[in-house]
């Protein structure tokens, strides 16, 4: 999983992100470079903006796209919050456990 250090990070203002919701129950985001944690009541996802949470009920992933950069995620959704890229822990990722 070294090529997703060559992805450009926030600083890049050529990024394009898009974050896609349809009445509260389907998320689709683009721009994903991994998924540090998900279960049913939060996914938390690195993309090339920074740390992206998404907290609802019955969350789940159906799609999961390393070509594509993309993610759909549908359930209930309540919130969605960025945080500092500074504060990802590559440790336990969904995406580095696969690509070991």
């Amino acid at each position: 999983m070294e090529d997703r250090k060559n992805l450009p990070q926030n600083n890049n203002s050529n990024v394009v992100q898009n974050l896609i919701l349809e009445n509260r129950e389907k998320l689709t985001i683009t721009g994903v470079v991994d998924v540090l944690s998900f279960d049913d009541q939060i996914v938390i996802v690195e993309t090339q903006l920074g740390l992206l949470t998404i907290k609802g009920e019955d969350l789940r992933i159906n799609k999961l796209s390393l070509d594509s950069l993309e993610v759909i995620i549908e359930g209930q959704i309540f919130n969605l919050g960025y945080s500092d890229d500074n504060l990802k822990k590559n440790s336990g990722s969904l995406l580095g456990k696969i690509f070991k």
